[in-house]
């Protein structure tokens, strides 16, 4: 991890936040990527090791061009967190409005195509990176109310599985980690957390140690952390 170079896309929140942090206090030197400005200073002293970048994610040049000039200041990339996200949905099958669709594809699935083809170089040919998204159980067991970001969670996890069928036979890992919903110690404040949910400070620990483990236990794989 120490001087590792790994870009979080959807930095800006409260998961992007956590995992950048931690990262960034593993020794990393983080480019924390968001749809608008932020500042990192509550890292303390780590903040040096972050870079923030405005970055439209749903346009391809831009994306493209964006991880060029990452590659061009810091020589390679080690990682590619995409955490960006959103839900839409409603009690009813019959009731799926399919705006909700069209905004999911464009935050859940658009934005990973972007970002992957832009640094799939980058990842296969580095000396161990890894690129990660987070999903959650409704990819493979639907709700009515869910059909939209169901089938976006659905479709993001089939285009990781993609990339991950490219790092075959490279020291490169593309991974899903699965949770039921995340929490934060505000959300805490104001009530306990649900069975098998996840605390934004543990998801962005298990982010950081991808880098401890080796490739074959890593790609194309779904780990849960739902118990």
């Amino acid at each position: 991890m120490d001087e590792a170079v790994i870009v979080v896309a959807g930095a800006g929140g409260p998961a992007g936040r956590a995992v950048v942090r931690r990262l960034a206090s593993a020794g990393a030197r983080v480019v924390a990527a968001d749809v608008r400005p932020q500042t990192w200073d509550d890292a303390g002293a780590d903040a040096e090791r972050i870079t923030s970048a405005v970055v439209d994610l749903l346009d391809a040049d831009a994306t493209r061009a964006w991880a060029a000039q990452v590659l061009d200041v810091h020589g390679r990339v080690d990682g590619l967190v995409h955490l960006v996200g959103g839900w839409r949905g409603g009690e009813t099958f019959g009731e799926t409005d399919l705006a909700d669709w069209a905004l999911l594809h464009d935050l859940l699935v658009r934005t990973l195509q972007h970002t992957t083809l832009a640094f799939h170089g980058a990842l296969r040919e580095g000396p161990h990176g890894r690129a990660v998204i987070v999903s959650q159980p409704v990819a493979g067991a639907p709700t009515q109310g869910n059909a939209a970001y169901a089938a976006a969670k659905a479709a993001a996890e089939a285009w990781t599985l993609a990339l991950a069928d490219s790092f075959w036979h490279t020291p490169a890992a593309a991974t899903i980690l699965v949770v039921k919903a995340l929490t934060t110690d505000a959300m805490l404040e104001r009530q306990a957390a649900g069975q098998g949910h996840t605390h934004v400070d543990d998801l962005a620990g298990t982010i950081a140690g991808l880098w401890d483990r080796p490739a074959d236990e890593l790609n194309g794989k779904r780990l849960w952390l739902t118990e």
